[in-house]
C-alpha cells in the first residue's frame, strides 16, 4: 500500500527534526565563580565607584556572549534567581535612575571564559536599589540568568 503525501510529510519532517537536533548542544551555559564573585546579593556601592565585575562562564560545547543590565528595582519587583532577601529602602518614584545594559562578545571556540572589568556608576543616579543581572547565551542560543539585588548609596 502507497504511503500518502500527506501522510509521508509528517512523519519525515518530526523525524528529521530529530535527527537535526540528536548533535546539538542542549545544556545551558553556566555562571559561576573562582575565587571572590562580584557583585553579589545585597552588596552596596557609592555614586561615583566602580563595581568590580569578577565571574567566570562555562559551557559543554561553545559560549555566545553575555549581557550586563541594571535598572532601578524602586517598586521591589522581583526576577526569581536571587536567593538573598535584601533590606530595601521604601518604595519611591525614580527620577534619574541608574540605566545600563551592554551586551560582550565571548571570543569564538571558548568553553570557559573569565570576565574582569569595571562598571562605573554615575555621580548624578538616584540611590537606593537595583538589580544586576547577567544573561548567559552559548552559541546554541541557551540562556542563563543571575540576578542579584545591589545598593546604591549617596
Amino acid at each position: 500500500m502507497m504511503m500518502s503525501c500527506k501522510n509521508f510529510l509528517y512523519t519525515i519532517i518530526p523525524l528529521c527534526a530529530l535527527c537535526a537536533c540528536s548533535g546539538s548542544d542542549m545544556t545551558y551555559p553556566v555562571i559561576t565563580s573562582i575565587g571572590v564573585p562580584n557583585p553579589i546579593d545585597c552588596q552596596v556601592y557609592k555614586r561615583g565607584e566602580d563595581i568590580k565585575f569578577s565571574y567566570v562562564f562555562t559551557d559543554d560545547t561553545e559560549l555566545g556572549n553575555f549581557n550586563i543590565e541594571i535598572h532601578n528595582n524602586f517598586d521591589h519587583h522581583t526576577h526569581g534567581t536571587s536567593s538573598s532577601e535584601c533590606e530595601w529602602e521604601a518604595k519611591k518614584k525614580a527620577v534619574n535612575p541608574w540605566v545600563f545594559s551592554q551586551d560582550y562578545v565571548i571570543p569564538a571556540g571558548q568553553a570557559t571564559y573569565e570576565a574582569n572589568f569595571d562598571i562605573h556608576i554615575p555621580d548624578d543616579v538616584d540611590p537606593g536599589d537595583y538589580h544586576f543581572m547577567i544573561r548567559l547565551t552559548d552559541r546554541a542560543g541557551w540562556q542563563q540568568l543571575k540576578a542579584m539585588g545591589i545598593k546604591v548609596t549617596e
